[in-house]
């Protein structure tokens, strides 16, 4: 995660989008655009205040678009405070955006219900909480008619899929767009070589590997008097409700390229995974290795690994073999069966993605373009994650449909800090776990 952070600070610097004044277009008064004032601004509403929403609230700071944040919501105040110190920082190291922070104290919302009354005060809402929350606030966008981006994954058990997908018709019909952080579909190398892909060069794919191998990220240690929501919250990787396991929340953007690629999802997973090295009770009930064989409609396989496990070998790329050649995606080239280089993208022009996704996103809300629909493939990709997911914890062959039209639902009956959560720990700390061969979703 330190190395994805830092290339995102790099592409910054090295591309230099700092913010123009552009004023955008007047605010119309149609639903899912702007409210009516005599500021022409793009107003925006940060949901999640952690790093990875401050990082995507920079980044549509840092569009060309006369853009500003509004209001602020997260469930701890510390996040919210540490967040806007560092966007309101005229010296931050990925550029100046203070003149575009316009956050008072009333438009600081903290708690489960503050994202109400924030997204009420934006025509954009930027959804950077734990995925696990995802659904929700997605409902109360499309409900208020905002403008969306949002972060992968979009869910993390397939009721929460379902929502997701009924909400998204009501966004369709809203005119609103949607933009979902997978980012590789708005990077340049990316494009080049699924276009590369649709004039044929590659022929029909016949299979694929995706690998996001690497040693893992933060932990948050217990505090005195912290409850157990409190605590899961602050630790959320690691329990599914919140996170989803490293396959749904990391190795989904190497399973969404290889469904782009495809045009297709897979019918059915089967895997093996467990808890070889990170078994103690502070990483709560996550696998720390999955392996899935993805299998789709016309019998083509996608190979599919994560790992997080200190001193093994690291790899986040994805490879795709065709009948006439392979797409080799980290390298950005296409190679024939005997290892000749058919195709290979000038890496002088490779773009900012991170950036890409909000640069593209504001520039349609300033000209009132319905431009984006990220929300499908979002959650059809979430979706094969967590079908990987089931697979891996069951040990059994879980057909897409049937997992996603099962109802599964691990979120909690209620949110409050005081509120129990869907996972406890025994007497002596440590949480249940999935075993293969015992796990049944279907029972």
């Amino acid at each position: 995660m330190k190395e994805i952070s830092q290339s995102r600070r790099d592409f910054v610097k090295k591309t230099s989008l700092i913010a123009s004044s552009l004023a955008a277009l007047p605010f119309a008064s149609n639903a899912g655009y702007y409210n009516s004032s005599a500021d022409d601004s793009i107003k925006v509403a940060l949901i999640g205040c952690g790093g990875r929403g401050t990082g995507a609230a920079m980044q549509a700071m840092l569009s060309k678009q006369n853009v500003k944040l509004v209001a602020m919501a997260d469930a701890f105040r510390d996040r919210l405070d540490s967040c806007f110190k560092v966007l309101s920082d005229p010296n931050n190291e990925d550029g100046s955006v203070s003149d575009r922070i316009a956050v008072p104290e009333e438009n600081k919302f903290t708690g489960f219900d503050g994202y109400k009354k924030a997204m009420a005060l934006a025509d954009v809402v930027i959804l950077t909480t734990p995925p696990g929350f995802r659904p929700i606030h997605f409902e109360e966008a499309v409900k208020q008619g905002k403008q969306i981006f949002m972060e992968k994954p979009v869910a993390t058990d397939p009721a929460g899929i379902k929502r997701v997908l009924d909400a998204a018709v009501i966004a369709r019909q809203k005119k609103l767009n949607v933009v979902v952080g997978l980012q590789r579909h708005y990077q340049n190398s990316y494009r080049e070589l699924y276009k590369k892909l649709k004039e044929g060069m590659v022929g029909d794919i016949v299979s694929a590997q995706a690998w996001w191998n690497n040693e893992g990220v933060w932990m948050n240690p217990r505090q005195y008097n912290q409850t157990e929501m409190e605590y899961q919250m602050r630790n959320w990787y690691y329990f599914n409700w919140l996170c989803g396991d490293h396959i749904t929340e990391q190795h989904i953007h190497n399973i969404d390229v290889i469904n782009w690629f495809k045009g297709s999802y897979p019918v059915k997973a089967q895997g093996m995974g467990g808890r070889e090295v990170r078994k103690g009770k502070e990483y709560g009930e996550i696998f720390d290795h999955h392996y899935v064989e993805f299998t789709y409609a016309d019998g083509s396989i996608l190979n599919s690994q994560c790992r997080h496990i200190k001193g093994t070998m690291s790899k986040v790329d994805e490879l795709i073999v065709g009948t006439k050649a392979t797409i080799q995606c980290g390298a950005a080239n296409i190679i024939d069966r005997k290892g000749k280089v058919l195709y290979q993208y000038d890496r002088s022009k490779e773009n900012n993605p991170y950036q890409t996704e909000h640069d593209e996103l504001f520039a349609a809300i300033a000209k009132k373009e319905y431009k984006f629909d990220d929300t499908e493939n979002g959650a059809k990709s979430t979706m094969t994650s967590i079908l990987g997911r089931m697979a891996t914890y069951s040990g059994q062959v879980v057909e897409f449909d049937k997992a996603l039209n099962s109802g599964l639902n691990i979120m909690p009956a209620k949110y409050d800090f005081n509120a129990l959560p869907p996972l406890l720990p025994n007497a002596d700390g440590f949480y249940p776990v999935a075993v293969p061969g015992v796990t049944n979703y279907f029972a």
